[in-house]
């Protein structure tokens, strides 16, 4: 299998026996929590538009590996053009969901994780990528949501891991063994973890030679035994269960995030992608922050939503042609298409690894994740005096 339908993407979430908490219990069928559902119709939405043949050429690539058809969502870039089409898709996305769809960060750490790898090898002789490239392959052949997992809890901002009081504050090896590690910790911020086959964990900052149990990039699947989920609290989320068909926001699609706890979990050396080799996390957390501040583009098409809402309760009140409401439109088109600018530009600058993948242009991604920070807000309040 290549390409997951909607209904079997469903069929293989229902199948993981994750361990998931949400209001201090224990989710036994996420994918029947009326919670969770609407954030897991919009992952279903990235393999519904990939069985339509008029967005397979932004959906669907070729593998580099194999030479076979698979979501672009597990694909490793291979020229700006497949940059582009990245973001163009995510563009797409965002008009049919106006929220997030939650398959970005796994992505952009495929493609960051795979070019680190390479250049591991390359320093110390290790199979690193070897080990990536059979993951990866089992990823695009089975059509997985991979969760990236970078965030980590933090503690003392000023100082290093391993000068944390408590250990643990970042995700950590507390064990060596013959066959694998045994990590513990914790990965917060979990963008679409319940929604995921598995989870791609990566450092989260710079690290110093001291802090070599804390330089570990590895891959498990989200049933993997001692790995639990505590579901993120948003502000309406018992909306949705009132009974409403109004004052619900986006009842059909959504997002949610989760902290991630792994409580000595076992990771076998065919999964692990780094272990120990500081000087290289670097690396990883840059190239993997610039993939994902250019796949802010996603927020352009939910502002393209937002225009068109705007847009249309302007005519509902019938002021479509009042020139103080075409200005306010006006002004968030040029917010959204300046937004837009800097996500394509960042792709089409994009250049070639030594790994032989292609990374975009780090400034302009910046560019493009400082005007997400300020633009959607803008507009929306342009929306709200319309």
């Amino acid at each position: 299998m290549a390409l997951k339908t909607g209904q079997q993407y469903l069929e293989s979430i229902e199948k993981i026996k994750m361990s998931i908490y949400l209001f201090g219990e224990k989710i036994e069928n996420p994918v029947n929590n009326p919670i969770l559902r609407p954030s897991l119709n919009s992952v279903k939405k990235t393999y519904e538009l990939a069985q339509m043949p008029e967005y397979q050429d932004l959906l669907i690539t070729t593998s580099h590996l194999t030479g076979e058809k698979i979501n672009r969502f597990t694909a490793i870039h291979q020229s700006p053009e497949d940059l582009v089409k990245k973001v163009r898709m995510q563009r797409l996305l965002g008009q049919k969901t106006a929220s997030c769809f939650q398959r970005c960060v796994g992505m952009d750490g495929f493609n960051s994780v795979y070019s680190t790898a390479y250049e591991i090898d390359q320093k110390y002789g290790t199979d690193y990528q070897e080990r990536f490239k059979k993951f990866l392959l089992y990823a695009q052949e089975e059509d997985l949501t991979v969760d990236g997992a970078m965030t980590d809890a933090k503690g003392d901002r000023g100082k290093s891991p391993s000068q944390q009081a408590d250990p643990d504050l970042y995700l950590r090896v507390v064990e060596r063994r013959e066959d694998g590690v045994v990590v513990r910790g914790a990965k917060a911020h979990q963008t679409g973890i319940v929604n995921s086959h598995e989870v791609l964990v990566m450092p989260t900052i710079a690290l110093n030679p001291e802090d070599k149990d804390y330089a570990i990039c590895f891959a498990v699947p989200l049933d993997t035994p001692n790995l639990h989920i505590i579901v993120g609290r948003q502000s309406c989320d018992t909306r949705k269960l009132e009974g409403s068909d109004i004052d619900v926001g986006n009842s059909q699609y959504g997002g949610m995030e989760g902290l991630t706890i792994f409580d000595d979990v076992f990771v076998p050396n065919e999964r692990i992608f780094m272990n120990g080799e500081t000087e290289f996390a670097t690396m990883m957390v840059e190239r993997f922050a610039g993939y994902h501040r250019s796949s802010y583009a996603c927020k352009t098409g939910v502002g393209d939503v937002l225009i068109g809402a705007a847009a249309l309760i302007a005519e509902y009140n019938g002021v479509p042609r009042a020139s103080h409401i075409r200005d306010k439109l006006i002004e968030m088109i040029h917010l959204n298409e300046t937004m837009w600018s800097s996500a394509v530009a960042s792709s089409w600058e994009g250049a070639q690894l030594p790994a032989g993948n292609y990374i975009i242009d780090l400034l302009l991604a910046n560019v493009c994740k400082q005007n997400v920070t300020r633009f959607p807000y803008e507009m929306a309040d342009r929306k709200s005096v319309v």
